[in-house]
């Protein structure tokens, strides 16, 4: 069964970076799209990215774009989320999730697997 893993969350000053894992022990990830969300105390679950299983049309939201940025290594299983320049407002608790298809589809049904979450808060 398809459980994923995600790390690399913590406490970083505002304008410091933070890499996220996401990975699926013992379960291949090459098939999958994988999409990275976060939600913050309060607000909904918002998409922040998404990758398609080769690696290829990576998307973000209009509030990461050009700070964040989305890659696989289908060698090591894993899916990395880059974060730069953070801000106040990137705190939140982000969960990577697989798509039930190989592309990236704006259906949030479609994410058929989730992480149990990584908490990112960003100090101002």
């Amino acid at each position: 069964q398809l459980q994923l893993v995600e790390s690399g969350g913590g406490l970083v000053q505002s304008g410091g970076s933070l890499r996220l894992s996401c990975a699926a022990p013992g379960f291949p990830l090459d098939s999958y799209a994988i999409g990275w969300f976060r939600q913050a105390p309060g607000k909904e679950r918002e998409e922040v990215s998404c990758i398609n299983s080769y690696g290829g049309s990576p998307n973000y939201s209009d509030s990461v774009k050009g700070r964040f940025t989305i890659s696989r290594d289908n060698a090591k299983n894993t899916v990395y989320l880059q974060m730069n320049s953070l801000r106040p407002e990137d705190t939140a608790v982000y969960y990577c999730a697989a798509a039930r298809r190989y592309y990236c589809s704006p259906d949030l049904s479609d994410f058929i697997s989730w992480g149990q979450g990584t908490q990112v808060a960003v100090s101002s």
